[in-house]
């Protein structure tokens, strides 16, 4: 399949709203083209000075139109693919384009893999101190909170090659496992400094059976 290609530094999943802020001549063109047409576009993913993967997205509402024809506007991210071929400019376009091929994702996660996933994200919110909102196994994926959970740039590029749930619920689970025990440690050894220089009350030592 061929699509307009609007590459970005910025990694997008399926399900989540993309909001752009529009202002190169090249992608007003972009966008009046998907109004007119009912066009897709993908975003393919800027990383290490290439592109390979990125994310089908569709228009969904331009919120505002400034005097310079600068927009705002909201999308909606659909399917992952992987670039076959990209051209700088489509022909007689201003956009880059490009053939792509989507990738066929397994919803293979069963609900006690999320259940434990959403556990250990909730604890990790507590630990920040940051509020949770309560979510149901069943309604939760991968994707859900992937930008909310401290991955890096890298880490959240690579959840997005990733084609099963559970390899992907599996990833999040490792992340959120060595995160909270950074932060644990990090907050123990916060309270050892603060303890520092204040009196201590020690529990006395029983030495009646201390022998050397």
């Amino acid at each position: 399949m061929k699509l307009p290609l609007f590459p970005l530094q910025s990694v997008f999943y399926p399900g989540e709203t993309v909001p752009l802020h529009i202002f190169e001549d090249r992608y007003k063109q972009l966008i009046k083209d998907c109004r007119k047409e009912a066009l897709t576009f993908g975003i393919p993913v800027f990383i290490n000075n290439t592109i390979s993967h990125g994310t089908e997205v569709q228009l969904v509402e331009v919120v505002n139109t400034y005097e310079s024809g600068e927009m705002d506007v909201v999308c909606v991210a659909r399917q992952v693919f992987k670039v076959l071929h990209f051209e700088h400019q489509m022909e007689g376009k201003l956009y880059a384009g490009g053939k792509v091929e989507f990738l066929e994702m397994e919803n293979d996660a069963d609900e006690s893999l999320r259940e434990e996933v959403l556990q250990r994200l909730e604890t990790l919110y507590d630990i920040m101190d940051v509020p949770f909102t309560k979510t149901s196994p069943k309604q939760f994926n991968s994707y859900s909170l992937a930008h909310k959970m401290g991955l890096s740039f890298e880490q959240e590029y690579e959840l997005l090659l990733m084609t099963k749930e559970t390899d992907r619920l599996h990833f999040i689970k490792k992340h959120l496992e060595a995160t909270t025990n950074v932060l644990s440690e990090v907050n123990r050894t916060k309270e050892v400094i603060e303890m520092n220089g204040h009196f201590k009350n020690f529990d006395p030592l029983d030495f009646q059976d201390f022998k050397l």
